[in-house]
């Protein structure tokens, strides 16, 4: 889809600092944080919804939560994180690529 922001962002089209970033997905800063570090993490592969998964893209989603232990201390996340998926419109998807948030660096509320 050559008009999402963020496989412009994969691709090099918009510059945006990548906190991490493999063949597979890459780490941003939220432009609009709803914590002290708010990263989104996102797959290169485009698609919008859980439901459009490949076999390959759920063995990438995997990676995603497998690295990211490993990296939390970089991040500033060494107290917690949360992880959201904003699923549709009704869900809060504000762009139509699957990416996942991370939120820390702080005591989140409770919901």
């Amino acid at each position: 889809m050559c008009d999402c922001i963020f496989c412009k962002i994969g691709k090099g089209e918009i510059s945006s600092k990548k906190y991490y970033e493999d063949d597979d997905f890459f780490i941003i800063s939220d432009i609009s944080p709803k914590a002290k570090c708010h990263y989104l993490m996102i797959p290169k592969n485009h698609y919008k919804l859980i439901s459009e998964q490949t076999e390959n893209d759920r063995k990438i989603i995997a990676k995603m939560f497998d690295v990211l232990p490993k990296i939390q201390h970089e991040l500033g996340l060494d107290g917690g994180y949360r992880l959201i998926i904003n699923q549709g419109e009704d869900g809060g998807q504000e762009v139509p690529h699957l990416h996942i948030h991370i939120l820390g660096g702080e005591k989140l509320k409770s919901f």
